[in-house]
């Protein structure tokens, strides 16, 4: 029988909210639905447990894990799952990197560290990857900040023998992605693409946060569907929205005879089930890799990412 992956979380936002709330639920019911790989090297998707998890909201730190990941401003819709306490106090997080060590010991038993805070923070990104490093984890970084992309993490998690996971999971049915198969498409199709334009609002706090830090993260989508004139609108922050995303796609092509085509597309998503479905596959794939003795960057994580290593900073 094979051993669950043992896994800490860095923020109990709506992302963790929708993983760990998923996690229970698919053990109870053994349902298929909106599962992309029941298995991966012998793990299902209920075979992970969260053995540590860290915050810097004061309203989570000290709190069991399925208290917190309820606590405002959270906004992730409870599932259909009864959540017993979970026996994981949620820790106090990185405030510098003079608290690496500190860290480091609270992650032993751990064998993934999952990297979900917001995006626009490169210095404590690097600083739970240093962490990681200490700790002999694998790291997953789910932000648009450069950890994977960075050739000398790389080498160093390479050199240490642990998995490396990153930059920025891509949605399992989110704009990027459905945008870029369109893209896709009309190039598959003999089309000429004359422009395109994608616009997202949202409604959670991690949304808020790429409103105000959005810089690393319009590098990281337009990575993801590698056209140049693609233009991306600033994001929209609208706290009613709760954590659905509404995103309005526009593409403008000609085809034979340089006549006209013209597709508009509007997708509405729960954002942090996006992710889920996206982080039960890294999670299983870093564990996979660690346990199989492959340091750095695993090639079987790039179409579950926006920014693999080798794509723009």
């Amino acid at each position: 029988m094979i051993e669950n992956v043992k896994v800490a979380v860095v923020e109990v936002g709506n992302n963790t909210s929708a993983l760990v709330q998923g996690i229970s639920f698919y053990r109870k019911t053994g349902s298929l639905v909106g599962i992309h790989r029941p298995e991966i090297a012998g793990l299902g998707v209920g075979d992970i447990d969260v053995v540590a998890a860290f915050a810097i909201s004061d309203a989570k730190v000290g709190d069991d894990l399925h208290e917190a990941i309820f606590a405002p401003p959270n906004n992730f819709p409870r599932l259909d799952v009864e959540l017993p306490p979970s026996g994981v106090t949620v820790q106090r997080g990185l405030v510098d990197s003079t608290e690496i060590e500190r860290v480091a010991r609270a992650l032993k038993g751990a064998e993934v560290l999952l990297y979900s805070a917001p995006s626009g923070r490169p210095e404590t990104a690097q600083a739970y990857a240093e962490a990681a490093l200490m700790a002999g984890l694998a790291f997953v970084n789910t932000t648009s900040d450069a950890i994977a992309r960075e050739p000398s993490w790389i080498r160093r998690f390479a050199d240490a023998g642990l998995p490396l996971l990153g930059d920025d999971l891509a949605s399992q049915f989110g704009t990027s992605v459905v945008h870029h198969a369109l893209l896709r498409l009309l190039q598959e199709r003999g089309l000429t693409l004359v422009s395109s334009y994608q616009v997202n609002l949202g409604g959670t706090e991690d949304f808020r946060n790429l409103v105000e830090n959005s810089n690393t993260k319009k590098q990281s989508k337009l990575n993801a569907l590698g056209s140049e004139k693609v233009q991306l609108a600033p994001l929209g922050y609208l706290p009613h929205l709760g954590s659905q995303k509404i995103a309005h796609l526009n593409i403008e092509a000609q085809g034979w005879g340089e006549t006209a085509v013209s597709l508009d597309v509007r997708l509405k998503v729960h954002d942090p089930s996006g992710a889920a479905g996206v982080n039960i596959d890294l999670i299983r794939i870093a564990a996979t890799a660690l346990r199989s003795g492959r340091g750095g960057y695993p090639a079987e994580a790039t179409p579950l990412l926006k920014s693999p290593p080798g794509t723009a900073i």
